[in-house]
């Protein structure tokens, strides 16, 4: 059955680091994305990364402080936070699909394999 699993949400201050792990089963995917979704807020992008380049993109809100990679024998893709501030609270999913887009893929509508969602929460 192909699914993903996303590991290591948490709670932690402001300041700290966190790494989320998305573990895929099933099948290789071209493309992963991140997403976070804050309480009344929509989902919304954080991060991209290409399966067999590792090229990646990040929303404006995280650049600089975020790290997406992956680690092709585990078939699984991180998402390193660093700098966490407290507006980084949020569900944050793992997004995959096998069609190859660019880094420019920032829309949901693009992946159609999702995970369940890992909680990040980041006190003040």
């Amino acid at each position: 059955q192909v699914h993903l699993v996303e590991s290591g949400g948490g709670l932690v201050q402001a300041g700290g680091s966190l790494r989320l792990s998305c573990a895929a089963f099933g099948r290789i995917f071209s493309s992963y994305a991140w997403f976070r979704q804050a309480p009344g807020k929509e989902r919304e992008f954080v991060a991209v990364i290409t399966w067999y380049t590792g090229t990646t993109d990040y929303a404006d809100s995280v650049k600089d402080r975020f790290t997406a990679s992956r680690d092709l024998a585990k078939n699984t893709v991180y998402l390193q936070m660093n700098s966490l501030k407290p507006e980084d609270t949020a569900v944050y999913y793992c997004a995959a699909t096998a069609t190859y887009y660019s880094v420019s893929a920032h829309k949901e509508s693009l992946y159609n394999n999702w995970g369940r969602g890992t909680q990040v929460t980041v006190s003040s």
